[in-house]
């Protein structure tokens, strides 16, 4: 049964209830007495504004108003001071395409309620926050802390293909090489790596894009087994390049997309949902994506269980109704497609960085 949202205290015992049972999530609504819907608002001056879905023209709040309740226990309540503290002379890091950042933009606006004065937080190089390309690094100035964004869909390096390279090879995605960024992400206490969206036959091989391994361009490499091969080249960087008794490491899984009547470049849309979907019973069949995600999270020997799978997948599913649809940035052109993949904010990845918070909590975790 659906029920108002409480966040009170939670037991070790509940919590790790929470944790390793995420599918059993349900979605209930939030009571306006108990406080604001959101915890911050589209005034965060650290949102890309194609996020900010209800200055773009959006008009109904419901979406708003949406929290989930675990069955049979509770999440703690995000308390961004806490955090801050937690994470204090450190670095929290996120790699991976663009839902990644979106998931970064929402932990700063969390972590921003609890500072007053906004300007001590700043981009460390200057790079306004509409920089799409390499990576951006805010500073909490006074915590001595950064949270980064590194731009790596692939997670490994995509370059030029070899020479003599067949002529339809425009691109190769490089299964076996670790992105370059990657050395930017040594040292970090929290790291969290997101893949799966590019890793499709239209963002690849359609277009050009081949998957190369060992110098040479495999012409008939299916792009999911491409997709467990850079998982592997992941895993072995994460192995040899991060301190277990530091770094923090999470990878999180995809996060759905919810197009109607055609995919993002066929006319597909989903401005028409304003609730959420409600059918618990009848939930998609998990990505392949995810599967091989796990897979070779189970195979990581990394001490004290500090590799861990952030599984958003189901809880995300019924969130049809958060996403930016045709209330994109300023400018967008009216016949531009719908964004059905992507998240308002404030909207579903906070409570991805909810569940974020609940793991560090559960591991105590409290930078050195």
């Amino acid at each position: 049964m659906d029920q108002l949202v409480s966040f009170p205290i939670v037991t070790k015992k509940q919590l790790c209830y929470t944790l390793h049972r995420p599918h059993y999530l349900l979605i209930c609504p939030t009571s306006q007495s108990r406080g604001p819907f959101w915890m911050y608002g589209e005034n965060c001056p650290f949102l890309d504004p194609g996020f900010r879905c209800r200055q773009n023209g959006r008009k109904d709040v419901e979406y708003l108003k949406w929290r989930w309740q675990p069955h049979g226990c509770d999440l703690p309540t995000f308390n961004a001071s806490d955090l801050l503290e937690r994470s204090r002379n450190g670095r929290i890091v996120f790699s991976g395409d663009s839902l990644g950042r979106n998931q970064w933009e929402s932990l700063i606006c969390m972590l921003a309620e609890a500072i007053p004065n906004k300007t001590t937080i700043f981009e460390e190089n200057g790079s306004p926050i509409r920089k799409h390309k390499g990576f951006l690094s805010m500073r909490f100035l006074h915590y001595n802390l950064t949270v980064e964004y590194y731009r790596a869909p692939f997670l490994v390096v995509v370059s030029h293909p070899p020479k003599d390279s067949p002529t339809q090879v425009r691109v190769t995605v490089r299964v076996d090489e670790i992105n370059r960024l990657s050395k930017r992400w040594r040292g970090a206490d929290v790291l969290v790596f997101n893949a799966g969206h590019w890793w499709n036959q239209d963002k690849t091989v359609n277009i050009g894009c081949y998957f190369q391994e060992e110098g040479k361009v495999n012409m008939t490499m299916d792009v999911m087994e491409a997709f467990r091969r850079s998982l592997q080249t992941w895993k072995s960087w994460t192995v040899q390049n991060l301190d277990p008794g530091k770094s923090h490491v999470f990878f999180r899984s995809y996060s759905p997309a919810h197009y109607k009547n055609g995919t993002w470049n066929e006319g597909g849309f989903c401005d028409a949902d304003n609730e959420p979907g409600r059918n618990h019973t009848k939930p998609e069949t998990d990505p392949l994506s995810n599967q091989y995600i796990y897979n070779v999270i189970n195979e990581m020997s990394y001490s004290n269980g500090k590799v861990q799978f952030l599984n958003i997948t189901y809880l995300t599913e019924f969130r049809n109704d958060g996403h930016p649809s045709r209330y994109r940035e300023p400018g967008t052109p009216a016949e531009a497609p719908q964004d059905c993949s992507h998240w308002c904010l404030p909207g579903v990845p906070d409570t991805w960085n909810q569940l974020l918070y609940a793991h560090l909590l559960k591991m105590e975790f409290r930078t050195k």
